[in-house]
This record gives C-alpha cells, sequence and structure tokens, in this order.
C-alpha cells in the first residue's frame, strides 16, 4: 500500500529546509554567533566604562 502525502506539508517543509540550507550557508559566510556579537559589544562596553572611570577630571 502507497503512503498518502499531503502536497501543501510536503512543499512547505521542502520550502522550510531550503531556507534553513541558506542560513547554514551564510552563516558559514559572513559570520559569528549572535552570542558572540553581543558578548564582544558587552566586553568593549565594559572596557570603555573602565577607562572612562580612571580619567582625571582638569576641569
Amino acid at each position: 500500500m502507497t503512503r498518502i502525502v499531503n502536497l501543501n506539508k510536503a512543499r512547505k517543509a521542502r520550502a522550510k529546509q531550503a531556507a534553513k540550507d541558506a542560513a547554514i550557508a551564510n552563516m558559514a559566510k559572513y559570520g559569528r554567533p549572535r552570542a558572540e556579537r553581543e558578548a564582544e559589544e558587552a566586553r568593549e562596553a565594559l572596557d570603555a566604562a573602565r577607562l572612562d572611570g580612571h580619567k582625571r577630571d582638569d576641569a
């Protein structure tokens, strides 16, 4: 006996997989994960705040 396939679900699943493949290719091509970027931005902000904290007021 053959298996009944809902063509709409199959089409949507195929499109979803294609989008996922494109996303993986773009991640490999363009960059770092979001968490890594945000961690670096937070580190830079902390370094800038530390540097500003050590400045002298010569007003």
